[in-house]
């Protein structure tokens, strides 16, 4: 039998806000996280904007001379980490560091590093390579430094599932504990890939917006003028216990992870497939594990990019599946305000499913203004809607064709 699972720990860097209750904040009031890029000087680039942290301060979680070993994604990692271990009140100590694992996903990597030693080789030769950059670089390495700043001993992994990587991670992780393979799991996921080649290379495949005038207004999710996805970057990482172990221990339950399903597309590396059938079976499978039916889902996370395909498709996805129940469920997408943070998209949306369960409150999709005729659900346009969410479902696809989907529901002791 599958051993029960909660979530009890929150953690998250975000463009909305430098922790959970400050991305939360943001969220249910319709900010905007995207602005012009301050990273690198952007001219000449077909895209200009972007979604990056604002006034993180990396000395709070990093010491000043460890900051040249690490790539941006893993010192968001560590922060959000430590900001869902203290959340939790988890102390890892002896007796259970060996059934506590780290599961982190990621996309892309340390690319800010690649960059900054390719210059480096091309400038000064090959003696100028830092000794840590293949560390930074490693996807595996945020998981890995989590892992060793923390103690924990047990069960250790990376998805590079694209956007998808994040929900990959939480996924696995719940069926880590549910399978009796550990008690507790650090999860989620991180990116850091506003740097040049990041952003040229999505403006090469025509993905991102371009919208640089009105910034806040560029990811814009089911919209009619929508034109493309904002870059994003953060982490959002959750603590998941085996009940009776949170439990014995006195933990805050946030929620109960009631199931996860994914599916490949195997269709094309970018593209969904029309009509989306490989979400719905991932919807299917979701439903399966936490056996529950169509009609028990409240409310949708949706991964809602704001690029023409993907929305309608993951619309006609939706309406393959929930029927007439989309006549009572609710959908929306937070990428409208966090644009899509790639592998931290999913550790982040989990975490706005889990409040949304928790808060009774549904953030909204921001800059629905203008509706497309066929992507026609309850997308709680522009504005939060206060309603009891029993059941949440969270949505995330990614390049290669993977479908990943996570299933949250309020926790009941029965």
């Amino acid at each position: 039998m599958k051993r029960r699972v909660v979530v009890t720990g929150l953690g998250a860097l975000t463009p909305l806000g430098n922790s959970v209750k400050e991305s939360w904040e943001g969220a249910i009031a319709g900010k905007s996280g995207v602005g012009p890029i301050t990273k690198f000087d952007s001219t000449g680039f077909k895209t200009r904007i972007a979604a990056e942290l604002k006034n993180f301060d990396p000395l709070q979680f990093v010491d000043k001379k460890e900051l040249r070993r690490y790539d941006d994604f893993i010192i968001y990692a560590l922060a959000a980490s430590s900001m869902a271990i203290n959340d939790a009140a988890l102390t890892i100590g002896s007796e259970i560091a060996n059934r506590t694992g780290v599961i982190i996903g990621n996309a892309i990597g340390g690319v800010a590093t690649i960059e900054q030693e390719e210059r480096a080789l091309l400038s000064g030769g090959p003696h100028k390579i830092s000794p840590f950059a293949v560390p930074a670089i490693l996807p595996n390495l945020a998981a890995g430094h989590v892992s060793i700043r923390h103690g924990a001993k047990g069960p250790i992994n990376c998805p590079v599932t694209a956007c998808a990587a994040g929900t990959s991670a939480i996924g696995d992780a719940y069926k880590t504990i549910a399978y009796n393979d550990a008690d507790v799991m650090i999860t989620g996921g991180v990116e850091a890939a506003i740097v040049p080649l990041g952003v040229a290379g999505f403006n090469s495949m025509r993905a991102l917006s371009v919208r640089n005038d009105e910034p806040q207004k560029a990811s814009r999710p089911f919209d009619k003028d929508r034109d493309g996805f904002v870059i994003g970057e953060g982490c959002g990482i959750i603590v998941l216990e085996e009940l009776s172990f949170a439990l014995k221990r006195g933990a805050r339950i946030y929620a109960e992870v009631a199931g996860y399903g994914c599916s490949s597309d195997a269709f094309h590396m970018a593209a969904p497939p029309s009509g989306h059938e490989g979400a719905v079976r991932s919807m299917m499978a979701a439903l399966k594990d936490s056996r529950l039916n169509p009609a028990s889902i409240d409310y949708i996370n949706a991964h809602g990019t704001s690029t023409p395909l993907n929305d309608l498709y993951e619309t006609q996805a939706i309406k393959t599946l929930f029927g007439r129940h989309i006549q009572n469920m609710m959908v929306s997408s937070t990428k409208s305000m966090t644009g899509h943070m790639l592998g931290a998209a999913g550790g982040v949306e989990a975490i706005f499913a889990v409040k949304a369960i928790t808060e009774s409150i549904i953030p909204p999709t921001i800059n629905l203004e203008n509706p497309d005729a066929e992507c026609n659900l309850d997308y709680v346009p522009n504005a939060a809607r206060h309603k009891e969410i029993h059941t949440a479902m969270s949505n995330t696809f990614g390049f290669g064709g993977v479908n990943a989907v996570l299933i949250f529901k309020k926790y009941r002791s029965d």
